[in-house]
């Protein structure tokens, strides 16, 4: 009888503690002001689902500035690389030959120099002055400050924002021409 008791008074407490439980995570996500605030944005000015982009401003290896805002109205392709990753350097030249083509959005590649095993900026540009890849705008985050602002974990990774300025998708690995553009088509 007491064990009958306790198992009851436990399973009480238990689905007592699950209530309260599951009443505050519903709560938190309907009182949270961002994805309301998001949604609505994305309601009336926004066309894609996400958060805004991280508004990068880096240097490119010829000394230009080059930010987001630059290419803003266009949907962007952002691919972080390095020299070191076998992977990146396998599928630079089908890059190389995606960014010269007349596409609706604009390709865009950061390194970040002297992070993560990534040589330095004077290192890295002469080796890439080197390669044979004319199409591609190589942009240098110093010590990965936006590389960690896009939360990226490994080399490759993609990033697709919409002509909003919206992050729509990031993804690590590789990612050929064709998905590039497929994933770009699904965004506005």
């Amino acid at each position: 009888m007491k064990i009958a008791r306790k198992w009851v008074v436990s399973v009480i407490v238990f689905a007592g503690v699950l209530s309260i439980l599951s009443a505050c995570g519903s709560k938190q996500t309907g009182s949270t002001s961002t994805p309301s605030s998001t949604s609505d944005m994305s309601s009336s000015t926004m066309m894609n689902k996400g958060e805004m982009a991280p508004e990068f401003s880096l240097r490119d290896l010829k000394g230009n500035t080059v930010g987001l805002s630059d290419v803003q109205g266009k949907k962007v392709y952002v691919k972080y690389w390095a020299s070191w990753c076998s992977i990146c350097l396998a599928g630079l030249e089908d890059l190389n030959n995606l960014a010269g083509q007349d596409n609706d959005f604009h390709v865009i590649t950061i390194v970040t120099p002297d992070y993560k095993g990534e040589k330095s900026s004077q290192a890295f540009t002469q080796w890439f002055d080197q390669q044979p890849y004319d199409n591609i705008t190589v942009l240098l985050d110093e010590k990965g400050v936006w590389a960690k602002e896009f939360g990226v974990r490994a080399y490759p990774s993609s990033f697709y924002i919409g002509s909003d300025g919206i992050l729509v998708k990031s993804q690590p690995g590789h990612a050929s021409n064709e998905q590039i553009m497929k994933s770009l088509q699904e965004i506005l």
